[in-house]
């Protein structure tokens, strides 16, 4: 039920996951609802497609989402969150209220031993690869060891989803010296140093994107800010291209020839193409959606949220904590 267009994109992304991956899908919600969108809806096998009815659901804007959660045991992403607990699904997928989310799924499933505070990855684009950010909106308020949690588990996310050997991690900052930035980024970066990861130093926000880093973490409001930015400035760019583009004749001859590469960049630049972002350090997997999630963000939150299920993402998140807990 969470969504700028819910729950009609949620259950077409999440019909069109089940169509193209091997699995079934828990449509958490106001039944009444999901049952007219699956109406108006084609799928050739409804019976991987199971309704669980709730009550109540999450607003959007609800500003205390937790007080919320704790008076209605009814709510539709609490609700989810313990049917994965239950072992009645592998995996919870929201693109409602963000902090509803993240505290469902901490009380459903809890913590990972060795982590203090989940985070948000979200993977960028990058001039040469797609890099992690995290955190960018579990915990607004961290200490320096919580950025430590957060670069073991970004580390272990590149070599699981992207092959890297040795992951360089970066620290977001406002310099590149380690004297640069507030108590929390000094003190961070000296734990970063002794650590086992493999840590580049600091990253400045210019720098996020230029591919220097596969690996770059922050508080939660920092990483929340930047990655709102970042995807203000990719929509303005588009409409001046797409604006410069259209003005003339020739302007409209040369889009013509250049629609393929312009469609590549968009693929590489739109945040559906990646789906959600993975919460890292809660025991179990989730993924959150953007608000303004379409069909086929969800459909990609979905068939991420397949991956790590059929991969023991979870375990292997866990064991690397664990090897890096002594140092």
């Amino acid at each position: 039920m969470g969504g700028d267009e819910a729950p009609r994109h949620i259950v077409d992304g999440a019909l069109a996951a089940a169509r193209h991956f091997d699995l079934g899908v828990l449509l958490v919600g106001r039944a009444a609802a999901i049952d007219a969108e699956l109406a108006n809806t084609f799928f050739v096998d409804k019976s991987r497609v199971k309704i669980v009815d709730t009550p109540d659901a999450v607003d959007m804007k609800d500003p205390s989402p937790g007080s919320t959660l704790r008076r209605t045991p009814g709510a539709s992403i609490r609700v989810a969150a313990d049917a994965v607990a239950r072992g009645d699904a592998a995996a919870l997928v929201s693109a409602g209220h963000t902090g509803a989310t993240v505290m469902a799924a901490h009380a459903a499933f809890g913590m990972l031993p060795g982590v203090d505070r989940p985070a948000l990855a979200a993977v960028i684009p990058t001039r040469k690869k797609p890099a992690l950010l995290l955190d960018v909106g579990a915990s607004v308020e961290c200490r320096p060891p919580h950025l430590l949690q957060f670069a073991v588990m970004g580390s272990m996310f590149a070599r699981v989803v992207y092959d890297i050997a040795v992951p360089r991690v970066g620290l977001l900052s406002i310099g590149h010296e380690e004297t640069k930035g507030n108590e929390l980024t000094r003190e961070a970066h000296q734990l970063l140093k002794a650590s086992p990861v493999h840590f580049i130093g600091n990253v400045e926000a210019r720098d996020v994107y230029s591919g220097g880093a596969d690996v770059i973490v922050c508080d939660g409001f920092t990483g929340n800010v930047a990655l709102k930015t970042s995807e203000g400035l990719v929509e303005l760019v588009e409409g001046l291209l797409s604006d410069e583009l259209s003005s003339t004749f020739t302007n409209r001859v040369g889009s013509l020839l250049t629609r393929r590469a312009t469609r590549h960049i968009r693929m590489r630049v739109d945040y559906s193409e990646s789906g959600g972002a993975p919460l890292l350090g809660v025991a179990g997997v989730t993924i959150v959606g953007h608000g303004r999630s379409s069909a086929k963000a969800v459909r990609n939150a979905v068939a991420m949220a397949y991956r790590f299920a059929t991969t023991s993402f979870i375990q292997r998140v866990g064991q690397e904590i664990a090897a890096a807990s002594p140092a």
